[in-house]
């Protein structure tokens, strides 16, 4: 017999997919473009699916389980998208299916169904959806759900302006602030040089660590798709035409083209991996050494410009040099950074240098009243 605690489980995730029906069958009301409204149409059945199953449960725990209402706070959404459009609906959507993905995960009555695939799936489609255009879904949309992560070239430069600005400005400070407590050459040297390892030391090992917990929780998540495949291939090949679908390719043209992906088990995989996932299992996110080692050379870069005078000379002349350097450094950096923000390169590269010369000036100012304190 079932507990107390487990009907009221029951009931409330019953309520929960009564809801998410109601909200998908009222975006399929207030979409315009046909092939979202068989969509969403597919979802609120899947949504009703999972609501019966928990009708089932309460049946069997010997309850009633009764007509169940929509809930105040769907009606409420579901008014407000007939008014504002189906923007408000669907971001709220994505963010419910988002935080509820793992809902099933740890119900035991839910083992062997589909339930648990579905809702992972929900959550990536809409997300996709509420991504792609989140104020306004009237008109046809364009699912791009490997296309999000297709960005290779703008992640890199990012990644590599980030890193050699992180070691510039980190070790530009440490140098200055330095120099102004001390006009020990080897003492501003050491330090930079100790700033410059360890920098880049730590970023390289943050790099690794990152990238290797991405690709083994990429390969979960294969593995993951796997069994869902060879457990689930209707359930699969079902989430595979939605997808299409999402992308603007008709229904029938959709569901043939998912029907035959499936009939090639390492195919699906492949597909489903890169399509749903957004996964490329052949790279599964890169390589952590090549990560690490990037990241260690690109901060090192950037760090070493405001020690290099120190190798040469010392005192005032130094400093400058090391600023100078610096600053050129940075506006470099900034410029570049523009090429992602498409500001104005010399906006860009005047505000980067800008906030580097005057983080270095207040540890200039603070170095220097440190030494005078200790002297």
């Amino acid at each position: 017999m079932a507990e107390r605690a487990d009907i009221e489980r029951y009931r409330q995730n019953l309520q929960d997919e009564v809801d998410g029906a109601a909200m998908y069958r009222a975006l399929a009301d207030i979409e315009e473009e046909p092939a979202l409204v068989e969509l969403y149409e597919r979802l609120a059945a899947t949504e009703e699916r999972h609501g019966g199953l928990w009708k089932e449960k309460l049946v069997e725990a010997g309850e009633d389980p009764g007509e169940v209402a929509v809930s105040r706070r769907a009606r409420m959404l579901i008014w407000l998208s007939a008014k504002m459009g189906t923007g408000v609906l669907v971001s709220t959507i994505a963010r419910d299916e988002r935080s509820g993905q793992f809902m099933y995960d740890d119900q035991p009555e839910t083992e062997g169904t589909s339930l648990r695939a579905d809702e992972r799936s929900h959550a990536r489609i809409m997300a996709t959806l509420a991504e792609d255009n989140p104020t306004s879904m009237t008109g046809p949309v364009l699912a791009r759900l490997e296309g999000r992560h297709s960005a290779v070239g703008g992640n890199a430069l990012r990644a590599a302006v980030l890193g050699a600005n992180d070691g510039l400005v980190s070790n530009l400070a440490l140098v200055m602030g330095i120099a102004g407590a001390t006009n020990d050459r080897t003492a501003v040297l050491l330090a930079g040089l100790a700033g410059l390892l360890a920098g880049a030391i730590s970023m390289a090992l943050g790099e690794w660590i990152s990238v290797q917990s991405s690709r083994e929780l990429n390969k979960r998540q294969i593995a993951t798709e796997r069994s869902e495949i060879e457990e689930f291939p209707e359930e699969e090949a079902e989430e595979l035409t939605l997808i299409y679908m999402a992308k603007g390719i008709p229904a029938d043209q959709a569901a043939e083209l998912a029907a035959s992906v499936m009939a090639d088990t390492e195919r699906a995989l492949d597909t489903m991996a890169r399509e749903e996932l957004g996964i490329d299992p052949d790279d599964l996110g890169g390589s952590a050494w090549e990560a690490a080692i990037t990241s260690f050379f690109l901060f090192s870069m950037g760090a070493i410009l405001p020690v290099l005078p120190f190798f040469f000379t010392s005192g005032a002349t130094a400093i400058a040099i090391s600023m100078l350097l610096s600053g050129i450094g940075l506006f470099a950096l900034g410029a570049a950074i523009s090429l992602m923000t498409g500001r104005n390169v010399w906006f860009s590269g005047f505000r980067q240098m800008s906030f580097g010369l005057v983080a270095a000036v207040i540890t200039f100012g603070i170095g220097s009243l440190l030494g005078v304190a200790v002297a």
